[in-house]
């Protein structure tokens, strides 16, 4: 069913509300056309693909919407950074704008709140001084706080080993029988969203809760009539990851821990559970020891250390410490199970039964729909098996749950088609529009594309790509992001560029993603090198960035296995994966690097795209025809000049 277009949306009209409350507001006409759009998508209750160029004002574009709508709406965000601007910015300023009352809440996942449980089982294990206190401090804030959200602990980082000691996970939550349980902030964060109007996820945790049926999305989706996906050109990969299943070094020892502390507390075989948690221990450090070194010879591998697990298991030693892991995870399993009445051991006796079962999967063959993997970090190492396509299970909850799906991003599109993203989730839309930015590229950007470079595998491409780039870092006097494919490629470009140009120059990894960026405005004449984090998410706007170098098409590694396996399948099914899958998601990744140009209309720069493959080879043109369009040029003077005028003198900084 579909609703009589809208041709205006009066909220975001010259004289509309926003525009009598946000100062500076300018009505954009992409920006009306998409809220009708998603308008009738609510009111209809159908699927709708959109692309949004930046500075469309896609968030707006949906919230007035969905506020307007009058119905239950579930917004997922690709990260918890724009969960938080949504819920603590966005949605606050609409809302007082249209003065519409409605209910606003931010669910998280499990790892993002503060499991009163487990901070108790951390400090009777405390021993460390330093650790102690630091406990200490989170139990006088767990006294103050009403979330346990632990953004509020800005002492606390992501990659903190704090967060571990006290959140739960899915294994290791004890649910109704927990002693914590009518103090459970995750529980608090599921029960307000029940009763919410609006309510804003991320989508790892959309999809997990998908996938589980776990943190309260059993019961929040029947209830929606509207989902809206942000920045969904991320769905794919979050979805393969959330539809497969891991198993890990760290699970295993965290299982053997809980184990032997629950059985000290009085029930259970004692002696029998140390034994099995020390053979789970052994097992898993002979196994990491068996495991193929990260870059050692055989195998299949990525660079980030992924073997696919059918060639890795053929080795001996490998096939033996995994049969004595199932051994030890059923004398475990003899051993913890016994009635405590719901409490840790019946936690934990679930844990190793589902563990076991995806140990003993490890040991055949597995479905030719799914990949296996082992990824091996330091002391740890993950297996992990993932559906080689989504678009089947996806499509399936899609049909399941026939209300109103909005899918929306500003890189979504291939050559203006949504095939290749549509194909992948099984998402069959009603409605699909392509809005470009309302951003004059043709006037505010230039595409340099350079002459004489060598095959982008060519042992000194980066070398002379750098050689090309300099005279740009001076006439534009800095202010320039260098993106690269590799990490590789970045360190080689930053060992080359040292000492070539008196300009601030800041690598990734000497810092926080966060404070480069801020390190980067606050120079106003930097050059920042960063890799495949830095092609989305980051927002400069102003003098600080006047150019963005994007050394290679982003082709994805070949040695990735979820990448290597589709690849495969669609031959073998007399396809072309190159055509059908690779290049299309090149095209989305290219698309998010150049995004970080132009972001407002003030902003003025050139796009330096070194790869000669645009040029010389013809699928080349859809990867520029699926860009803004603006002026190209291969006259490396011509892109000087343009950054020389658009440059601010570095006495003005």
């Amino acid at each position: 069913m579909r609703c009589e277009t809208v041709s205006e949306f009066p909220d975001l009209a010259e004289n509309g509300k926003i525009a009598q409350t946000i100062e500076g507001f300018e009505p954009r006409p992409q920006q009306q056309a998409m809220a009708g759009a998603v308008a009738r998508a609510i009111a209809g209750q159908f699927q709708m693909l959109c692309e949004a160029g930046t500075g469309t004002g896609k968030t707006l574009a949906y919230l007035i919407p969905a506020l307007r709508a009058g119905v239950r709406v579930i917004i997922s965000t690709g990260t918890r950074n724009l969960q938080d601007q949504l819920y603590s910015k966005d949605l606050p300023m609409v809302r007082a704008a249209l003065g519409q009352p409605v209910k606003v809440v931010l669910l998280k996942g499990r790892a993002n709140y503060l499991c009163l449980h487990r901070l108790g089982i951390a400090e009777s294990g405390a021993l460390d001084t330093i650790l102690s206190k630091r406990l200490l401090s989170i139990r006088r804030w767990s006294g103050l706080t009403d979330r346990g959200d632990l953004a509020e602990l800005t002492t606390l980082g992501d990659d903190d080993p704090m967060r571990q000691m006290i959140t739960s996970t899915v294994d290791n939550c004890l649910g109704q029988e927990c002693p914590e349980f009518s103090r459970c902030h995750v529980l608090k964060a599921r029960r307000a969203a029940l009763d919410a109007d609006i309510v804003i996820v991320n989508h790892h945790l959309f999809f997990a809760d998908l996938a589980l049926r776990e943190d309260g999305f059993g019961e929040l989706l029947p209830q929606a009539k509207a989902i809206i996906f942000d920045e969904a050109h991320q769905l794919p990969e979050v979805a393969t990851r959330f539809f497969g299943w891991t198993v890990s070094a760290g699970q295993l020892r965290e299982l053997a821990d809980d184990a032997e502390r629950a059985v000290r507390g009085g029930a259970g075989d004692l002696r029998a559970t140390q034994r099995a948690a020390g053979l789970i221990r052994e097992c898993v450090s002979v196994m990491r020891a068996a495991l193929p070194a990260q870059g050692a010879p055989g195998g299949s591998r990525a660079p980030g250390g992924h073997q696919l697990w059918d060639e890795v298991r053929e080795d001996s030693t490998v096939a033996s410490a995994l049969e004595r892991l199932e051994a030890a995870l059923n004398a475990l399993v003899g051993a913890v199970d016994i009635d405590d009445g719901g409490g840790e051991l019946t936690s934990c006796l679930r844990r190793a039964l589902g563990i076991r079962k995806r140990v003993a999967a490890l040991r055949v063959n597995a479905d030719a729909d799914i990949v296996r993997w082992v990824e091996v970090r330091g002391r740890g190492f993950t297996w992990r098996a993932a559906p080689l396509e989504v678009a089947k299970v996806f499509g399936e909850h899609l049909r399941a749950n026939p209300v109103a799906w909005i899918f929306t991003s500003a890189t979504l599109a291939v050559d203006g088609k949504f095939d290749h993203f549509a194909e992948r989730m099984g998402i069959t839309a009603e409605e699909t529009h392509v809005w470009e930015s309302p951003f004059d590229y043709m006037t505010q950007a230039l595409c340099y594309l350079p002459t004489g470079l060598p095959e982008p595998r060519a042992h000194d491409y980066t070398d002379r790509l750098m050689h090309t780039v300099l005279p740009l870092i001076e006439a534009g006097q800095g202010r320039a992001f260098l993106l690269f494919t590799s990490h590789r490629a970045l360190q080689v470009a930053a060992r080359w560029l040292e000492g070539k140009f008196a300009y601030p120059m800041l690598v990734q990894g000497q810092a926080p993603k966060a404070e480069l960026v801020r390190q980067f405005v606050e120079h106003g004449n930097a050059v920042l090198l960063g890799t495949a984090s830095f092609w989305e998410g980051v927002d400069v706007r102003g003098d600080a960035l006047g150019c963005v170098v994007i050394d290679k098409l982003p082709f994805a590694s070949p040695d990735d296995p979820v990448l290597d396996a589709r690849v495969r399948a669609l031959r073998e099914a007399g396809r072309e994966p190159f055509r059908e899958y690779q290049m299309p998601l090149a095209v989305i990744n290219l698309k998010q690097g150049v995004g970080r140009l132009i972001r407002s209309r003030r902003d003025r720069g050139v796009l330096v795209l070194g790869d000669p493959r645009l040029v010389d080879k013809g699928y080349g043109r859809v990867f520029l025809r699926s860009l803004p369009t603006m002026p190209i040029t291969q006259d490396g003077a011509q892109a000087a000049a343009f950054l020389a005028t658009s440059a601010v003198s570095e006495g003005s900084l």
